[in-house]
């Protein structure tokens, strides 16, 4: 079979893991590499280190993952479909809606596998909650409501925690629940003395009537990441950073201590720690990627989908900014 020829533009922080995936993707070769500050974490090998988007282009590719700045990633795309270059964008999609729009429309025009980087739809822990969910392990489904906090990373400099992060929770909660958002609500504040904020919390309401809240920051010295989904039946947590999913069921044992037992919510069950098969999600993405590229069925995320969470994402920070809630 011939392989897909791969070019990666940007091999910082994130690049360095796109250019060791891309090396083990069945049916991908890498064989350009693209970043004007040079190869900090020394991934190119054999490569040469070409200065930009077009050299990078001239080097007879594919198929390119863009994992620079996400104010490049416009630019970078554009290119990319005047090519014909199937794309892989880091998320966000762009800094704005409007370039992100840009974006589809012109990979749409060109016929091309257009596909944003959310990576926690590749998570273990999400599919596999995802899919008990779907098969009606929980019942109906009340609230999912995210953690994402840790230490600020200096890395990032042209967007504030609310693309960054947040990013990832608007999209995996829209694709677990398999429902869009219809309305948001958002607080922000700036604590490192930059332009973007720093933390972000938001809470709002999917088209199925679930109840949504994220709480995002770059303000905490400890890593968090956490999902946790309510429901008529219990609780899944869902941790992304190891991969885990744990479900709370609710009690069925009788409470016989008569101060408690008037209550009519839901008492203590059992706790079961799911087995699963924990695949590394930046793995499972790119053959995602590679299969859209050839015609094969795959749950590759779509610039479209990218579109929206961005959109989502705005919404929220001009809600902060207005100090009301938004629709959608």
């Amino acid at each position: 079979m011939m392989s897909l020829r791969a070019g990666l533009l940007g091999v910082g922080m994130m690049g360095r893991h796109h250019a060791r995936v891309l090396r083990e993707v069945d049916g991908v070769e890498l064989v350009a590499i693209a970043d004007p500050g040079g190869d900090p974490h020394g991934v190119a090998g054999d490569l040469p280190v070409l200065p930009d988007i077009d050299a990078l282009i001239d080097a007879g590719i594919d198929i390119a993952v863009v994992a620079v700045p996400t104010r490049f990633h416009e630019d970078a795309a554009i290119k990319l479909a005047a090519a014909g270059v199937h794309a892989l964008i880091e998320k966000p999609i762009a800094h704005s809606v409007e370039a992100g729009q840009r974006m589809v429309d012109a990979f749409a025009a060109a016929g091309l596998v257009g596909a944003v980087g959310h990576i926690e739809r590749f998570n273990p822990a999400l599919q596999e909650l995802r899919r008990r969910i779907q098969d009606g392990d929980l019942g109906e489904v009340y609230q999912i409501a995210t953690r994402r906090q840790g230490p600020f990373p200096s890395r990032i400099a042209d967007v504030g925690v609310g693309k960054d992060l947040a990013s990832h929770d608007i999209d995996l909660t829209a694709w677990v629940a398999q429902s869009e958002y219809v309305g948001i609500s958002a607080q922000t504040t700036f604590r490192s003395g930059r332009e973007h904020e720093d933390m972000i919390a938001a809470t709002g309401r999917l088209a199925n009537g679930v109840i949504v809240n994220h709480l995002v920051n770059w303000l905490s010295p400890m890593k968090e990441r956490v999902t946790i989904v309510t429901g008529e039946k219990g609780a899944f947590v869902a941790d992304t950073a190891t991969g885990d999913l744990t479900f709370y069921a609710n009690g069925t044992v009788p409470v016989v201590w008569e101060s408690i037992s008037a209550f009519r919510g839901v008492s203590e069950g059992d706790v079961t720690r799911f087995a699963i098969a924990k695949r590394e999600p930046l793995r499972v993405e790119h053959e995602a990627f590679r299969d859209a590229v050839l015609g094969r069925p795959s749950h590759v995320v779509t610039m479209e989908q990218g579109l929206r969470t961005l959109a989502v994402i705005e919404a929220a920070l001009e809600s902060a900014r207005m100090a009301e809630p938004l629709a959608l």
